[in-house]
C-alpha cells in the first residue's frame, strides 16, 4: 500500500462495516519505486495508465519489500477490516501476493464470472455494498471481536483458523505487524528508541530492530532520523 511519506495519499472513511478507508494518488513522469511495508490489512487497487484500467486485489504483505511506482498512473484504494473477505477466493492465496483483474474495457471487469464497473473513490462505497448483496464479500465477527480485543468465545484453535481462513493470517502474526506500525509511528514522531520498546512492548532493542527491518524495511535509527 502506498505511504503518505512517499506519495500525495487522499483518504477518506466508507460508510461501509467492512471497509477500513478508500484512498487514492497518482505518479509522475519519473516515480522510481519505495519500500512497500508489512500490511495485515488486504485490499483492493484500480490502476490506470497510458489507456489502461485494471483492478489488483492485494493480500496483507508480511515483511517489507523494495516495490517500483508504475509511471504517470493513477490509483484508487480500498483497504478491508480485518474479518472481511472473498469466500471465492482463498486469503492464504494472496499473503505476500496479488492477483491482477485485467479490464475488459477502459470501464469495466469481470469478476467471479460476472462483468463490474471499475469502482472510483467517490463510488467505491457502492461498489463495495454490491460485493455483499451478493455474497462476494462477507465478514467473520469474531476475527473482527479479537482484532478489537474482545473475546469471541471461541477456542484458541478454533480462533485461529478463523483467521486464517479470513485473513490468510496468524493471530500473532497479525499482532506482530500492528505492532511494528504502531512503533514506526512512534518513532517517526521523533520518540526515542529505548522509549519505543517500552511503550510498544518489545523485549529490548534488539528485538525492536529485528521487528522493524523485517517489517518496515529500515532500522530504528533510520525512521528515527528520517522524522527530524
Amino acid at each position: 500500500m502506498p505511504t503518505k511519506s512517499i506519495f500525495d495519499l487522499e483518504e477518506r472513511p466508507s460508510e461501509s462495516a467492512l471497509v477500513d478507508s478508500v484512498w487514492r494518488t497518482s505518479s509522475g513522469t519519473d516515480p522510481g519505486s519505495f519500500t512497500s511495508v508489512a500490511e495485515n490489512h488486504w485490499g483492493i487497487v484500480i490502476t490506470r495508465q497510458q489507456g489502461r484500467t485494471w483492478l489488483t486485489i492485494r493480500g496483507p504483505e508480511t515483511r517489507a519489500t523494495p516495490s517500483p511506482i508504475p509511471e504517470e498512473a493513477e490509483f484508487v484504494g480500498i483497504a478491508f477490516k480485518h474479518g472481511a473477505f472473498l469466500p471465492d477466493l482463498p486469503a492464504g492465496t494472496l499473503v505476500d501476493a496479488s492477483l491482477d483483474l485485467p479490464g475488459a474495457s477502459r470501464h469495466v471487469f469481470r469478476l467471479f464470472g460476472t462483468i463490474w464497473d471499475f469502482p472510483d473513490f467517490e463510488n467505491a462505497d457502492g461498489f463495495v455494498a454490491r460485493l455483499v448483496k451478493e455474497g462476494l464479500l462477507v465478514q467473520d465477527r469474531a476475527v473482527e471481536e479479537a482484532v478489537q480485543g474482545r473475546s469471541s468465545g471461541l477456542s484458541p484453535r478454533t480462533l485461529q483458523r478463523r483467521f486464517l481462513r479470513s485473513t490468510g493470517l496468524t493471530p500473532g502474526t497479525l499482532f506482530q505487524i500492528e505492532r511494528a506500525r504502531e512503533a514506526a509511528a512512534m518513532l517517526e514522531r521523533g520518540v526515542p528508541i529505548l522509549d519505543t520498546v517500552d511503550q510498544a512492548g518489545y523485549a529490548d532493542q534488539p528485538h525492536l530492530t529485528r521487528a522493524m527491518r523485517r517489517f518496515w524495511g529500515y532500522t530504528p535509527a533510520q525512521i528515527l532520523r528520517g522524522a527530524s
